[in-house]
């Protein structure tokens, strides 16, 4: 305890520690007393240095645990700052400047969300029998949901610090700081999506902009993933508007002024660029589904861009509501945007729940025919069907709340319906890549089924061969 040494007797085992195994040591045999510090104290100093250096090496739980404290911290931050900042607005002022806050950092804030949500797909469907990546003909070395996850993280990371910093300089006077937040974030996401340098995912970029290259002119054949992306932007429509929007004010260099609330003919909610913009999608699709029906002569096609077609006077009519005298939108016109809301929805929801996940509700959801992957794993749990086809409809009919532009006036509602559509949307996911799946593997299995030999094959040639021979 004071520094005595303490003599240990040559007879006798000691058991000491090498690394993190207990090793029984016996050095009464050794031939001095030279030796046995040699062979003992050495090795010791070396397995305790070991054992330190490992201890210090910190767990990946630790890691983990510690970059989601450091993630709260800065989101706590980002909140506290950004409130501070919108405080100090006067009242009559805050609400516009909220407004065009959330036009510039809402379509990128959304796109995150697309991100994070396509991750939980590619999780579940890596967990499942699904083989997404021949569903969608995708490369050996494509994203994982792991990838998929990292990329979100950073944006999610990114988008809102810079959210902040335009909110923190606008409110304190900066503004031409303020100015070129948003500015400078569009143009390193339209960096980074088109450059030609292998990094941040090459491959996975180009093949999505070539994806988006073939939905605009769909000159070629139609993949899988041509007709999924496009459904995708269709759910996306708004957010696309609020990037013309934001687009367009910074070409005109209307960022971080509140007078540009007044020029609503140049990027104001009267342009007629914004039902251009949200119809671009469904337009896409449906010239997709024309393209579908000229290659392979199915009627089902027809019916689908018909679907798509019902998308077009909702948003038009609505439109028109800033360009006609009152009289004739409350009397004429309005009307014929709620009857072409309410059959444009129910359209949808019948095809998606038929056609796009091929549930047949008294067959697939209450008697569980024809397990797949939804049935397995929400086997005897009905209620999960219920609301997944209740919450389709309910989301299918306020979508027209966005598509509609004489309703889009309180901008934290519109939002909050945005997300629940991509959430709709990508629950919708599911489904409709485990129905493609299940044609897939069906028709894989006719195929084998049709080149195998039949069993009354060889009976019939020994039968043959028999009967040459007795001729013979």
């Amino acid at each position: 305890m004071f520094g005595v040494p303490v003599v240990v007797p040559n007879s006798s085992p000691v058991i000491r520690r090498a690394g993190s195994k207990a090793v029984i040591s016996d050095y009464g045999s050794s031939e001095s007393g030279i030796a046995n510090e040699e062979s003992f104290l050495f090795p010791l100093e070396v397995n305790e240095m070991k054992g330190a250096s490992v201890a210090i090496m910190p767990s990946p739980v630790f890691l983990w645990r510690f970059k989601v404290l450091l993630f709260l911290l800065w989101g706590i931050c980002c909140c506290k700052i950004s409130w501070d900042s919108v405080m100090r607005m006067s009242a009559n002022l805050r609400d516009l400047f909220l407004y065009e806050a959330f036009l510039y950092y809402n379509p990128l804030l959304l796109v995150t969300l697309t991100v994070w949500l396509w991750g939980i797909n590619l999780w579940v469907f890596s967990q499942s029998s699904v083989n997404y990546a021949k569903v969608f003909d995708l490369a050996q070395n494509h994203l994982t949901h792991r990838e998929i996850w990292k990329c979100a993280t950073w944006m999610t990371i990114v988008v809102p610090t810079s959210m902040t910093a335009y909110l923190y300089l606008y409110s304190h006077g900066e503004v031409t700081l303020a100015a070129s937040q948003p500015v400078f974030l569009y143009c390193i996401v339209l960096m980074l999506l088109i450059s030609p340098f292998d990094i941040f995912y090459l491959s996975s970029r180009y093949y999505l902009l070539r994806t988006f290259w073939r939905i605009i002119l769909p000159i070629q054949a139609i993949t899988f993933s041509d007709f999924f992306l496009a459904d995708i932007m269709t759910s996306m429509s708004k957010v696309f508007s609020d990037l013309e929007r934001s687009v367009c004010r910074m070409v005109n260099r209307q960022v971080a002024t509140i007078a540009w609330f007044e020029a609503d003919s140049i990027c104001g909610s009267h342009s007629i660029a914004i039902p251009l913009v949200l119809v671009f999608p469904y337009l896409c699709r449906l010239f997709q589904c024309l393209r579908q029906y000229k290659d392979t002569k199915e009627k089902t096609c027809l019916f689908n861009a018909l679907k798509y077609s019902t998308a077009v006077p909702v948003i038009f009519l609505s439109a028109l509501k800033y360009h006609v005298f009152p009289e004739q939108w409350v009397n004429f016109y309005r009307p014929l945007w709620l009857i072409s809301s309410v059959l444009n929805s129910l359209y949808s929801f019948y095809w998606d729940i038929t056609r796009d996940w091929d549930l047949s509700i008294l067959s697939r959801v209450f008697k569980f025919k024809n397990p797949s992957l939804i049935t397995s794993c929400l086997y005897g749990r009905i209620w999960i069907y219920y609301w997944v086809i209740g919450s389709n409809l309910v989301l299918r009919c306020t979508w027209t709340y966005k598509l509609s532009a004489h309703l889009r006036h309180n901008y934290i509602t519109v939002f909050t319906i945005m997300a629940l559509e991509i959430v709709r949307r990508f629950q919708w996911i599911f489904f409709r890549v485990e129905n493609e799946w299940n044609k897939m593997t069906s028709k894989q299995n006719i195929e084998l089924s049709t080149d195998l030999p039949k069993e009354e094959d060889p009976l019939l040639s020994s039968a043959n061969h028999s009967v040459h021979t007795h001729t013979r």
